[in-house]
């Protein structure tokens, strides 16, 4: 029998061989990597005290401060560090520290919040076959957010895309754009020469002539005469070609260079040292927003097959200070004038029969309205504050007819509904102490310039012209003059009937209270309107409802929207505390003023113990507990 080997050419025998070594060499790296619980490390970014203020010192000496505090006692302030006996000494070079925790205390400015980490991956990881996929992720308030991810590929792995991308190249270099060159030239022109010598003729000839007169003239189209002549095997396999490029496009670059959506995509060259990357992530604060954990996961590719599966890291936890928590929360009250007397006022429209003043409940829409009078009434009857002394009931009518008896009807109106009324309430209730008191307007012509002047039905001139009859000071003959005017009869259609009202005027006391006034706190609204702003970090509101007031919280409005300025002009004009002073070290932190940020900051420790602890979350006033060893620290 014959050993298949020997059908296998030695070149492809020594390809299936390296490969087997490959696969074999890459699979121990697998395993190694899981065994060994390989993987990237994820930790707090070194960047962190690199982006702390710098300060200058204002003092003659270099390295030193004289402090002295609200008590008197004077400090004598240097760069310190602890020496092996725990004692503080001066040192003039400081040096930054690596940070390994797993958290670590961040501060919120302007509405925004730097997340920095850093990604270090260690040689093991790298192979110049492999591409590792990073896919960090942050959550907050219970959301997981996915980050954009970071693409390390090795230089096999990337040659290895680009000679995808080349073959690719070459496979559209050769599709053809202009199908032209499919035509056979030299036998089109032959047949044209032999057939068609008119138009061979004009060979030369650069006359545009449209493809149906050529049609007209020579019995045949251009376009028929040169698809007779093309070849179409060449024809059809370039339009293959054009179809199937999406499909080449898959066979030859397996794996695609990603050029959005992601935050990193190098190559390694080197791949016996560690790569570190720096991870930086702005996020929008939001309230109750106090922590932030980071996590990361990724795999391990090799072409287009994923051959290792990183496992997700232990988080990084960020505890997120801002300004807007040394408000002081208590409420905020202004003095407020109340009234014994109370009024309320409302008006309907019940309609009368023309020249009548009897209540006709079926009429129109005076059931509805009546109703609604009666709801109001039974409101303020059983008001709890307040007491129903009287209603005036007044009755008005619109111009037609005379003003002598539109005057007597307007009474006779108001009386009606008085009476009504006030045998509802008798009927309805115990109570006979409510007045009621009738009044009338025979004519309303105030209400009537009122609804002309706002009626977009009506023209200017209509308006100027009405203007002009309201000079007439006997209303008799204003009304018979506006009779005589084309918009009359517009306006007695459409605004005569809201002339005929009954307004009523409910007069109403305070239960308990003897004097006319007095002088009561109530909730200051808008000032509590600006603290919630402030509590939910939306500065801007917060400044413009709080800056009338120019007391501590507008203070903090500002210096949380980095106004210093205008926070520095209204902490200067307050008694000073301990949350005034620790606001001032953050300003003139935020200045460059050490001396002055150094005394404050000490002022309100002596004031407040716990602003030894805020002093940490806070960059303005931890560089300076660093930078001087404040706090024994």
């Amino acid at each position: 029998m014959k050993h298949i080997g020997s059908a296998i050419p030695l070149v492809l025998l020594l390809a299936i061989t390296a490969l087997a070594f490959s696969e074999c060499g890459t699979q121990r790296k697998i395993r190694g990597l899981g065994e060994g619980n390989v993987s990237p490390s994820l930790a707090m970014s070194r960047s962190y005290d690199a982006d702390l203020p710098e300060f200058k010192i204002d003092e003659v000496a270099e390295d030193t401060l004289t402090v002295e505090d609200v008590q008197g006692r004077k400090y004598l302030l240097m760069n310190a560090v602890k020496d092996e006996n725990g004692e503080l000494s001066a040192n003039d070079i400081l040096q930054a520290a690596v940070v390994t925790a797993r958290f670590r205390n961040i501060a919120e400015r302007h509405g925004k919040v730097d997340i920095r980490f850093e990604v270090t991956v260690p040689p093991e990881m790298t192979d110049s076959k492999w591409q590792l996929r990073f896919n960090p992720r942050i959550d907050i308030l219970g959301e997981s957010i996915l980050l954009d991810p970071v693409i390390i590929s090795g230089k096999g792995f990337r040659e290895k895309q680009m000679r995808g991308y080349e073959r690719y190249r070459r496979f559209l270099d050769g599709i053809v754009s202009d199908t032209s060159i499919f035509v056979n030239a030299r036998d089109l022109e032959l047949f044209i020469k032999r057939n068609i010598p008119d138009l061979y003729a004009l060979k030369t000839d650069s006359t545009y002539i449209s493809d149906d007169r050529f049609s007209s003239i020579y019995g045949v189209t251009a376009k028929e005469a040169m698809d007779h002549y093309t070849n179409r095997f060449l024809l059809r396999r370039n339009r293959r070609r054009i179809a199937s490029k999406d499909r080449m496009f898959k066979k030859y670059v397996k794996t695609p260079i990603v050029t959005s959506g992601i935050r990193l995509d190098t190559v390694l060259t080197d791949l016996e040292g560690r790569f570190v990357y720096e991870y930086v992530q702005s996020i929008s604060t939001r309230p109750k927003l106090r922590k932030a954990e980071v996590r990361l996961s990724g795999e391990i590719f090799e072409e287009d097959r994923k051959v290792y599966t990183i496992p997700e890291s232990e988080p990084l936890t960020y505890y997120i200070s801002s300004i807007s928590t040394l408000l002081d929360p208590r409420e905020r009250y202004v003095t407020k004038i109340v009234s014994r007397q109370a009024e309320v006022n409302t008006v309907c429209r019940i309609g009368f029969e023309a020249g009548s003043f009897d209540i006709d409940t079926s009429l129109g829409d005076n059931s509805r309205e009546i109703e609604r009078i009666k709801g109001i009434f039974g409101e303020l009857m059983e008001d709890r504050e307040f007491v129903l002394d009287s209603v005036t009931v007044t009755a008005s009518c619109s111009p037609e007819g005379s003003y002598r008896d539109n005057a007597r009807l307007a009474r006779n109106r108001a009386r009606s509904v008085s009476g009504y009324f006030d045998g509802f309430v008798r009927d309805s209730s115990d109570r006979d102490g409510i007045r009621f008191k009738s009044a009338s307007e025979p004519e309303n012509w105030g209400l009537l310039g009122s609804l002309i002047a706002s009626d977009p039905t009506l023209t200017d001139a209509d308006r100027l012209d009405f203007a002009r009859l309201m000079e007439v000071r006997d209303q008799d003959k204003r009304e018979l003059a506006l009779q005589g005017r084309p918009y009359y009869s517009y306006i007695s259609r459409n605004i005569y009937p809201l002339l005929r009202t009954v307004e009523f005027r409910f007069r109403l006391h305070r239960k308990g209270m003897v004097k006319d006034t007095i002088h009561t706190s109530v909730l200051d609204t808008t000032y509590m309107r600006g603290l919630k702003a402030l509590q939910d970090r939306d500065y801007a509101t917060a400044c413009t409802l709080l800056r009338p007031y120019s007391d501590y919280n507008a203070a903090v409005a500002f210096c949380a929207s980095d106004r210093n300025a205008s926070a520095m002009q209204i902490l200067e004009d307050l008694k000073p505390d301990d949350k005034v002073e620790y606001l001032l070290a953050i300003l003139y932190s935020r200045l460059g003023n050490d001396k002055e940020a150094v005394r404050h900051y000490l002022n309100a420790v002596a004031l407040n113990r716990s602003y030894i602890h805020r002093g940490n979350l806070d960059p303005e006033i931890s560089v300076l507990i660093r930078k001087y060893g404040l706090n024994g620290g």
